[in-house]
């Protein structure tokens, strides 16, 4: 059965005060613990998606800015002028982030919804690149540590849809969903856990936030050199190579503020790049952004 927070989230995006559960066999994502004992109110103005048309946003809550393509997006989005929130857990890093003009981190953590709902409350669009990291607890029950990569990403979702935050771009991983195929079996299995907690995300964001204009992005392998300049999006779902954690930030900076990818699932690599996953340099369609 549904948490309460998420039919809630449900129902303030459809602009109706009750939502219907889905059937007994259709996907019903866990949530963390005393969801129903919370309660929450919308207040913000619900965003219309006809707004995505004006292509530009504000204020955008960012989960995952610490490292990696986050942090990499963070400057990206600050250099287009927007300000960026962004969601901390290393007090050495908020002070680093908060040094950075246009940027406000809070400190907090994406385990807890409480945070995430705190801080992109006020935000016009919000952006996910969490992964990789594991919540703390003594392995066992319900305090069994759990993935960031859905956990969090559910966090991130769900106070989207309370908010009324309707914008939302998901980072994930080419290897989920129907981009299973694309991956190498064995590069698969070694990934399998991570790849299977960011799908499910991806179908939570997917099956029942049918009305927020989401975007997801499944980048291929990362790497940490300097950008090219030649990464592309594509919506083939078998596309596979590599791609540069700054070519990828600058993709999701760009999509963002695409009407195009409305709804759209798309895979994020660099044809440029020979990589050992595609040695034959399969040819891939570049997805039109405007």
């Amino acid at each position: 059965m549904i948490a309460i927070r998420s039919i809630m989230a449900l129902a303030l995006l459809m602009g109706k005060t009750t939502a219907f559960l889905p059937p007994n066999n259709s996907f019903s994502p866990p949530s963390p613990t005393s969801l129903t004992e919370r309660s929450y109110t919308n207040t913000r103005t619900q965003t219309s998606l006809s707004m995505t048309a004006q292509q530009s946003y504000n204020k955008v809550f960012l989960a995952g800015a610490s490292r990696g393509v986050g942090n990499c997006l963070l400057k990206t989005l600050v250099s287009e002028g927007i300000h960026v929130v962004a969601l901390v857990r290393s007090p050495e890093v908020l002070e680093t982030l908060n040094a950075i003009e246009g940027v406000t981190a809070i400190l907090g953590d994406a385990f807890d919804y409480k945070s995430v709902e705190g801080a992109m409350d006020g935000c016009d669009a919000a952006i996910s690149t969490l992964g990789g990291s594991m919540s703390k607890g003594d392995g066992s029950g319900d305090d069994a540590p759990t993935k960031v990569d859905y956990t969090g990403n559910s966090n991130v979702i769900e106070a989207a849809g309370i908010l009324g935050v309707t914008r939302l771009v998901l980072l994930t991983s080419i290897g989920c969903g129907t981009s299973k195929e694309a991956a190498p079996p064995a590069v698969f299995d070694v990934l399998a856990p991570t790849l299977k907690a960011k799908e499910k995300a991806e179908n939570l964001l997917i099956k029942y936030y049918t009305n927020m204009n989401w975007t997801i992005i499944r980048p291929g392998g990362l790497k940490s050199e300097a950008a090219t300049g030649k990464a592309v999006l594509s919506d083939d779902c078998l596309a596979i190579g590599s791609i540069h954690r700054q070519d990828c930030a600058d993709l999701v900076a760009k999509a963002l503020t695409s009407p195009k990818t409305e709804r759209q699932v798309l895979s994020a690599i660099d044809p440029s790049i020979i990589a050992a996953v595609n040695p034959d340099a399969r040819p891939i369609t570049e997805f039109a952004l405007s």
